[in-house]
């Protein structure tokens, strides 16, 4: 089970970000003018809505909007529906994507928000009405070349089928069509784009894979343990396994499994759909303990749920080789430094989960242009654009002797910096 006090998430999240951006910062020597302007959000969105539930009861929820920087272009980030959802966190999660499409390279900046709110609580009909009335809420606060929502925790391409539904019905008729493109990870039938479901999962993999051949390490036999067995951590083990890698544990918001002869992806997958979205009571793996979850013995650690969730507590005890963050800030600034102290790889998750966002690009794009790609054209390009991102971070650390994730950052930092000393700053 992924458990972490409210308060403790949240904080630490935004402590833990503004830590290893002036940690770079303070490497590259940035700009004190452009420092003071990357610390801070440019906007903080915070909507109190109504909504009738389905026994008639008025239900007000919080949703939130933080909109950390857009030097670079529209505002990119996920909306997720969770209990831990508030302006800190909201924070935390929007200034990582401003630098993950950094890094990445794409003409966007970084944006994040969400509604605070347990979704198995409500049926579907309710979600729907609540997700139709926060993007009502919202008006033109998102926007198709402004800020571009997507799917995040607990969010999927159903929630972004209701909000472009809910944004262009404020549209005229004839201005439908041009606001498509609001939100990316949408279904396949309303404008959605091949590869977009597994494009996170998909970069995760690459990672690893584009890791083991330098390291020159055969990913075939290797064991990994996946936390999180949503959408990235499934898409992750999937093709890990298909390059010949065993998933030995899995933990989800109900409970942890393991089976040191290896765990069937997909089996597994099957079981989860027909047991209400858990793990738990899986018949062909052991149960264990969820604080001691981490400690399984892996060689490839895929923390893929919420953030803090590697600490100066746990992170002595793992045994994997490589760390490789599938989710937005799972391992804190103490917890990292245990590991590299004691050898182990890490993957950040600005570069390692970056495959969602440039598959939302591609989605944008195709949107923006009236296109369709094939499934095939898709992952080529997200294939090439994340060995040419991962290329430059390996090389950065090597050329520092240092980790992978200061040198993620120095790299996506640079590029705002460079954009601000170009154009200046109005007036």
């Amino acid at each position: 089970m992924i458990t972490k006090s409210k308060t403790e998430s949240k904080q630490g999240m935004l402590e833990n970000v503004m830590r290893q951006f002036n940690n770079a910062a303070d490497i590259i020597n940035l700009n004190t003018n452009i420092r003071k302007i990357l610390s801070i959000t440019n906007n903080e969105l915070l909507i109190h809505f109504p909504v009738k539930m389905d026994n008639g009861d008025v239900e007000v929820f919080t949703g939130y909007r933080v909109q950390h920087n857009n030097a670079l272009g529209p505002y990119k980030g996920g909306l997720r529906y969770h209990p831990t959802v508030d302006i800190d966190a909201a924070k935390a999660l929007a200034m990582w994507m401003t630098w993950k499409t950094s890094l990445a390279g794409l003409p966007y900046g970084g944006a994040k928000g969400g509604i605070q709110i347990d979704p198995s609580k409500y049926s579907t009909a309710e979600l729907e009405r609540i997700t139709r009335r926060f993007t009502y809420a919202l008006g033109d606060n998102i926007g198709p070349e402004h800020d571009i929502p997507a799917p995040d925790v607990n969010t999927n391409s159903q929630t972004m089928a209701w909000i472009v539904d809910t944004y262009m019905s404020t549209k005229s008729p004839a201005e439908r069509s041009k606001n498509q493109h609001v939100v990316t990870g949408k279904p396949l039938g309303s404008g959605g784009s091949e590869g977009r479901d597994r494009a996170t999962g998909y970069g995760v993999f690459l990672n690893i894979k584009y890791w083991a051949e330098k390291k020159k390490v055969d990913l075939k036999n290797k064991r990994f343990i996946v936390q999180g067995f949503g959408n990235v951590g499934y898409w992750t083990a999937y093709f890990l396994e298909n390059e010949g890698a065993k998933l030995v544990g899995v933990q989800d918001a109900y409970g942890s499994i393991t089976n040191s002869d290896g765990i069937e992806v997909f089996k597994l997958y099957q079981y989860m759909q027909d047991n209400k979205g858990s793990i738990v009571g899986y018949t062909l793996a052991q149960a264990v303990d969820k604080d001691h979850f981490f400690e399984l013995d892996c060689d490839i650690c895929i923390p893929a749920a919420l953030g803090n969730q590697i600490t100066a507590e746990n992170a002595a005890k793992i045994k994997a080789f490589l760390i490789a963050e599938g989710a937005n800030g799972p391992t804190d600034v103490e917890g990292e430094e245990i590991l590299l102290k004691n050898g182990v790889g890490i993957i950040p998750d600005i570069l390692c989960n970056s495959g969602g966002v440039i598959g939302s690009y591609f989605e944008w794009l195709q949107n923006r242009n009236g296109e369709l790609w094939q499934l095939e054209e898709v992952l080529a390009k997200l294939e090439k654009k994340m060995k040419e991102v991962f290329e430059k971070v390996y090389e950065k650390a090597e050329n520092r002797d240092g980790d992978m994730r200061t040198a993620a950052y120095i790299i996506a930092i640079e590029r705002i910096e460079k954009a601000y000393v170009q154009r200046g700053i109005f007036p």
